[in-house]
């Protein structure tokens, strides 16, 4: 069976199991009311209700953001958020808030965890923006909501309910090397009900990664989505979240042949492919118990699956399944007039699984699991111009140490458009799998005595409106540190790599500023900036740019007749790792800074459609997110848009 043939095949197959019933479970709010830039995911309260306004350490991009800057990989998108470095290569793409590690992030899709168990963090290059999606990021140590995963921060992606998009939407693009790319989107709403489905398809030839390379690295990727509220009674009400994603691309590997004059670099290795299959589910209820007493019951799963292929056949597969069930109730009640109370009580029992499938029979594939139950307090404080939040959660392991995290947050309107805020919090990440177990004998080797990583931090930052709030400013400090950090050794005589736990205390510390101006009725500027020293052992962290900053230009027509976007996005000189020395202990790599200028346009031609064109990388920049890994050139492409 071809490539193609193949990749259609699994669509099938996935359609058939993205029909079956499911069970799973989301901290869902149907009308979040994006214009209000309500936040989801910076409560465990039930349907919560966060102004972002509040929250200094998050940021939002609506759906009109993304719109704009015609955003089809979430990633991209995400390099315009303060706090965030992205490294993209074919098969992998990471994210890293603050200086921490890509498994420092916890990534939720419509409320549904979804990183890969066994990996343990989520690949960014297969969440593709569809019509009206919207992501929030939340930055800093987040654990006391969210338990293992979160030391980073959070960022969450949600795709329209029923009633926040057309009724029926859809673009197709065709653009360079053989690119095609498509979305389309059904909704209804009504007052207790609402459902809305849709799918996002992606396939292109690619563009060669390696030094002098000529083998085009190609992907196509699949996603099917749908979600439902419903009220079974004026108290009572029912939602659920189905998802599926399917990815076949190409990918090339290093050279470890120490006799080659390009060992330890990147090859053209022809054959040499991935196949990933996820798929997710929620399903929950929520009782209103009074006009401020609200309970939810929830449950969520993952089935998440990957596998590597030569030339030869396939090399290396995982498969990883979460299963979690949650509680929360939020009681609601106010003291005189002015002081706003909440209270939240959260408990989630979660059960990751995960397997080795080793075709060769070296490393171990029978299946292992761990369990985790997780009891949050949190209470919230809010007045006129006040606001005060705490949480305190207990995790409770069967293979690691019981652990407790906080949170504490705060912020006061000091008058004339200011606004004073700080945090501090706690935070821990568990091992992963192939850190205890290793992934495959000889090679890698696990751990199993390694204990979780641990992060303490704080920030203080301020917020400025001024001229009618046209302009809004934002700066934060902050500063954390990181101890028992999980690092690889190469011990002698063998020097085959094993993690094991820091006895220093690893860094993280940097200044993030972000402005927004309405300059005119047309025009409207976005910018952010990032200073980051994140060091690990003394030595600069790999893949944390010092400085990172981008810039949005949008000029929209009266009507939305047309509308243009200009972006300009820096990456700041970094280091990474190279395996260049015979001995396989990698040596420190530069990585040169970069700029990527992108423009976009659409214009209406006629009501309900639109035609849209935009070049990426419009200066044909030459860069390398990872080390030896080069990154494609200008890319020209064109468009469709139709809404009814």
């Amino acid at each position: 069976m071809t490539k193609q043939s193949n990749f259609h095949a699994r669509i099938a197959l996935g359609a058939l199991a993205f029909a079956l019933p499911h069970y799973a479970w989301a901290a869902d709010t149907e009308r979040d009311a994006q214009a209000q830039a309500i936040l989801v995911s910076a409560s465990r309260a039930v349907e919560p209700q966060t102004d972002a306004r509040y929250t200094g350490s998050a940021m939002t991009l609506s759906a009109d953001d993304l719109r704009q800057r015609q955003t089809r990989d979430v990633s991209d998108v995400l390099r315009d958020v303060p706090g965030v470095a992205v490294g993209q290569v074919a098969g992998q793409t990471q994210l890293r808030l603050r200086g921490s590690e890509g498994n420092h992030v916890l990534v939720l899709v419509d409320g549904i965890e979804v990183s890969d168990p066994f990996a343990g963090e989520f690949d960014f290059g297969t969440l593709q923006a569809g019509i009206g999606g919207r992501v929030e990021v939340l930055r800093g140590p987040q654990s006391a909501l969210y338990g293992s995963d979160a030391i980073g921060g959070v960022v969450s992606y949600y795709t329209p309910s029923g009633c926040d998009a057309a009724p029926v939407a859809g673009f197709v693009e065709a653009g360079s090397h053989e690119t095609l790319n498509g979305a389309v989107q059904a909704g209804l709403c009504r007052d207790d009900y609402n459902a809305s489905v849709g799918a996002t398809y992606f396939t292109s030839d690619g563009t060669p990664n390696t030094r002098d390379g000529v083998r085009d690295i190609g992907r196509d990727a699949l996603t099917l989505f749908a979600r439902t509220s419903a009220d079974i009674t004026p108290a009572l009400r029912f939602r659920a979240v189905l998802r599926y994603t399917v990815v076949d691309g190409d990918y090339n590997d290093q050279d470890f042949d120490n006799t080659s004059p390009t060992f330890g670099l990147l090859t053209d290795s022809p054959g040499v492919r991935y196949e990933g299959e996820a798929r997710y589910a929620l399903v929950g209820l929520i009782w209103r118990a009074g006009d401020n007493w609200t309970h939810d019951l929830s449950a969520q799963a993952a089935d998440i699956s990957r596998d590597n292929y030569s030339s030869f056949g396939r090399t290396f597969g995982s498969e990883g399944q979460r299963l979690k069930a949650s509680y929360a109730s939020t009681l609601k009640f106010s003291s005189g007039t002015v002081l706003q109370h909440q209270l939240t009580f959260a408990a989630d029992a979660e059960r990751e699984r995960y397997r080795n499938t080793d075709p060769f029979g070296v490393a171990f594939t029978g299946r292992r699991s761990t369990d985790n139950i997780g009891l949050v307090g949190e209470y919230r404080l809010s007045a006129d111009g006040f606001d005060l939040s705490g949480a305190l959660r207990r995790d409770i392991n069967d293979r690691f140490a019981d652990a407790t995290t906080l949170r504490i947050s705060g912020g006061v309107d000091a008058g004339h458009g200011t606004r004073l805020r700080g945090s501090y919090g706690s935070g821990i990440k568990n091992p992963g799998f192939y850190e205890l177990f290793g992934y495959f004998d000889g090679q890698f080797i696990g751990n199993p005595d390694l204990r979780p990583e641990k992060s303490k931090g704080w920030e203080v930052g301020l917020d400025q409106s001024l001229a009618g709030d046209a302009l809004r400013l934002s700066a934060t400090w902050f500063d954390s540190r990181l101890t028992d950090e999980i690092y690889t050794t190469y011990p002698a005589p063998t020097y085959v790599a094993t993690p094991a736990n820091r006895t220093t205390r690893s860094t993280q510390k940097g200044l993030e500023l972000s402005a927004r101006a309405q300059l005119g009725r047309q025009v409207t500027l976005d910018a952010a900036y990032t200073w980051l020293d994140a060091d690990e052992d003394g030595v600069e962290e790999v893949r944390r740019p010092g400085n990172t900053a981008s810039a949005a230009l949008t000029w929209a027509a009266p009507r939305d007749a047309a509308s243009a976007t200009l972006v300009v996005r820096y990456n700041g000189r970094a280091h990474d790792l190279a395996f260049t020395d015979p001995s396989f202990i990698p040596v420190i790599a530069r990585l040169d800074d970069y700029t990527l200028v992108n423009f976009n346009a659409e214009v209406k031609l006629a009501p309900g459609l639109s035609a849209f064109g935009r070049v990426e990388n419009l200066l044909d920049e030459d860069y390398e997110q990872v080390f030896s890994y080069v990154s494609p050139g200008r890319m020209a492409t064109l468009g469709l848009r139709a809404e009814f």
